[in-house]
């Protein structure tokens, strides 16, 4: 992770965040290691919870503890005992939060702690949501960095990090054969279109599900086929979820589907595919047939979820590569600083990643990778700056 340990050099030089208490709830990984010890050697005093009970990696929070930093997070733990971890992270007190998802802000605000926080930084589509809520409610208590949408992030965590990596879970959990399957994929956001390219880069067919019309039709105008989800629902031979939104497969859809099918959420959250639907139809008849697959028996079909519906590429993979998380993490620290330097004077609503965070980051990448680019020159860029005024004049 180059241009994290870049930041981290930097950080160890200047102390930008010295005394400043960071919480976050992300996932418990060997990259958000890498994360934790850039911000602590910043200066901040640092704790971590998981975003999700199936994805940390106990050996990782293990190392951590022993670096000092207070870690609340297991495998595999129950809903229970995430909740008290999530509290206990937000009766810390911190002055920054980061999140995947948005719990940790969120329990915040219900408890009425969101004044004293500096502000956050949040990670995904789903979390934003959450929090532009609260914004358009009125209800927004401190500044929220969007580092899921910068460019760094958007480009390469949702279309080559999860592109790749949720259909490596897929593949280590089914041994599925993509080439001469149908995968129907719901949603084409930036996560979406990775995973689309890299399913027809396989050999597979897809079909693509949107409620989006412009989103619709770039799939369409990309050579994928489009329809309702309804009419997927009979072709499909594995269905991915990557909509941010709840129960884009639920009965109507389950009922329609081919014995053997496949069901995959690369969401944030377990709730896109209705496993309230999949329960009541298989009235039971459930059996754990790979250790990451349980399957349903609907009658005269069987259907196969992966990871209880968990987002697929860390419950059933690792996640993305470091090479990906590298530039995520990068925007996450960069954020910090700029929230504990300025976070006093921001406004009160989700704001755009900095634009020449976006730069430095790509600029620290780019030099990572032996890369060299053009410059403009000073007269290119007058022309530039001034071509507004030429047109008017």
């Amino acid at each position: 992770m180059p241009v994290l340990r870049s930041i981290r050099e930097r950080f160890e030089r200047e102390r930008p965040l010295e005394g400043v208490k960071v919480a976050a709830c992300l996932h418990v990984t060997a990259e958000t290691a890498g994360l934790m010890r850039a911000l602590a050697a910043g200066g901040a005093d640092t704790a971590l919870c998981s975003a999700n009970p199936l994805t940390t990696q106990d050996e990782v929070a293990a190392a951590l503890v022993d670096d000092r930093v207070p870690v609340q997070a297991a495998r595999g733990e129950d809903v229970e005992a995430y909740a008290r971890h999530v509290r206990a992270l937000a009766g810390w007190g911190p002055d920054v939060t980061l999140d995947d998802g948005a719990d940790l802000l969120v329990l915040l605000h219900d408890r009425g702690g969101a004044d004293d926080v500096l502000g956050g930084a949040e990670e995904t589509t789903t979390g934003l949501l959450r929090l532009r809520r609260l914004e358009a409610e009125g209800r927004l208590a401190c500044p929220v960095i969007a580092v899921n949408e910068s460019r760094t992030e958007r480009t390469f965590n949702d279309r080559y990090g999860t592109g790749q990596s949720a259909l490596d879970g897929i593949l280590r959990a089914t041994n599925l054969m993509l080439a001469g399957h149908t995968l129907v994929l719901l949603g084409y956001g930036a996560t979406g279109k990775g995973i689309a390219q890299r399913a027809r880069g396989a050999g597979a067919a897809v079909i693509v599900c949107e409620v989006d019309p412009l989103r619709a039709l770039e799939a369409r105008m990309d050579g994928y086929e489009v329809m309702p989800a309804l009419a997927a629902a009979e072709r499909g031979d594995l269905f991915v979820t990557a909509t941010g939104s709840r129960s884009v497969l639920r009965r109507e859809h389950l009922e329609r589907m081919k014995d053997g099918a496949v069901l995959a959420n690369a969401g944030h959250f377990d709730v896109e595919i209705d496993l309230a639907d999949l329960r009541e139809l298989a009235g039971g008849r459930v059996r754990e047939v790979l250790p990451l697959v349980e399957q349903y028996d609907i009658g005269d079909r069987r259907l196969n979820l992966l990871a209880s519906g968990r987002v697929v590429n860390l419950a059933a993979g690792e996640g993305h590569p470091p090479a990906v998380m590298d530039m995520s993490f990068a925007n996450l620290a960069l954020a910090v600083e700029h929230l504990a330097l300025h976070g006093a004077e921001l406004e009160r609503r989700v704001l755009d990643v900095p634009k020449g965070i976006d730069e430095e980051i790509a600029r620290l990448k780019l030099e990572s990778l032996g890369v060299a680019i053009d410059t403009l020159t000073p007269d290119q860029r007058e022309y530039l700056d001034s071509w507004g005024q030429t047109f008017s004049e």
